[in-house]
């Protein structure tokens, strides 16, 4: 004989940890509005359904026009981890989309994020983190973190925090530098993108290498630099890294660094010339094109072309390379090898 049986399960296409969706163009308004309910538990579901729901990026725009940003603002500050975890996931992927990069600024809303660099959860603030070097890409975002006045706490955590999110930090700095350096130089960036330069993870070491060369473009970084000690390191890198990426930012940072005297007679002295000779027929082509930019600069000091003019053979090998750029660089550096007064 059958019996019934009546399971206290959910069906499984029901999920007890998301709100039910309402049906078309009703499913954002009904997010929006639940996730200013009082009731917690309201608003844990909804911000967990409304971080499926944007994912799809035909919803993007409709959230955007139903005040969906301005609500996600408010719950930043939410005593509950759960909803500032998937608040700041949900401006995220806002984040991703260029309508949504402008309600950032429209909505001011950098701001209460970075508010998220304390927070006692590391999801929280590394969810934040990314959002903000997603916001950073774009001209407006990196100026609008920079007016902020943000890069001093930017700067500030690259001492404390997990690599993870020093690796979205190194990337926000990157973009809000070609926007203004001036912060960045006063905030003893310098020193620090210098001290990344052992760190264990090849990731950071060339993100490290590639801020100082955004931070030597004008001339105060340059001298920094040089203050710093950051060309031995850099040199000593261009000869022990295994990482492509990690030698060609070096090789980069050197060539920004030697554009001044003082910045070539100390890499000639840490025997840069050396290093980055052995650089030109490199696999990378990005190796070889940085490595003999710096022996142009490098090859502008006297001391620097007696040296080169022994390895001018082997830069004119170059000339024949596969990648044009690589060809032009080797052109212009045994022009200035050669040139005689």
């Amino acid at each position: 004989m059958a019996f019934t049986r009546i399971s206290a399960k959910y069906p499984p296409q029901i999920d007890p940890t998301r709100t039910p969706l309402a049906y078309g163009a009703r499913a954002i308004p009904r997010l929006n509005r639940e996730l200013n309910d009082e009731t917690l538990l309201t608003r844990q579901r909804a911000v967990m359904s409304l971080c499926d729901y944007l994912h799809d990026p035909e919803h993007i725009a409709t959230a955007l026009r139903e005040g969906i940003v301005e609500s996600l603002k408010n719950l930043l500050s939410d005593p509950d981890i759960t909803v500032r975890q998937k608040s700041t996931e949900c401006l995220f992927v806002i984040a991703g989309h260029a309508i949504g990069r402008d309600a950032f600024i429209d909505h001011e809303i950098i701001k209460p994020v970075s508010n998220l660099f304390n927070d006692s959860e590391d999801i929280a603030r590394q969810n934040a983190h990314k959002a903000l070097e997603m916001i950073a890409e774009t001209p407006n975002g990196a100026e609008g973190i920079v007016t902020c006045e943000l890069i001093p706490t930017l700067v500030d955590k690259l001492k404390t925090e997990h690599d993870e999110i020093k690796v979205l930090i190194l990337d926000t700095l990157h973009y809000c530098m070609r926007v203004d350096t001036s912060k960045a130089l006063s905030s003893g960036a310098m020193k620090i993108f210098t001290s990344l330069l052992s760190h264990e993870l090849p990731i950071i070491r060339s993100k490290a290498a590639r801020d100082i060369m955004d931070l030597s473009v004008p001339l105060a970084g340059k001298d920094k630099a040089v203050e710093e000690g950051s060309v031995p390191v850099l040199v000593d890198l261009l000869v022990k890294d295994d990482s492509p990426d990690v030698i060609a930012n070096s090789a980069g940072a050197i060539m920004t660094i030697t554009i001044t005297t003082k910045g070539k007679y100390t890499a000639i002295n840490c025997n840069a010339i050396e290093a980055l000779v052995k650089l030109v027929n490199h696999q990378s082509s990005e190796v070889r094109l940085n490595a003999l930019k710096a022996l142009t600069c490098l090859s502008e000091a006297p001391e620097g072309r007696d040296v080169l003019l022994l390895f001018v053979d082997s830069i004119k090998e170059r000339t024949e390379d596969s990648v044009p750029a690589v060809v032009n660089a080797a052109k212009i550096a045994v022009k200035v090898i050669t040139w005689k007064p």
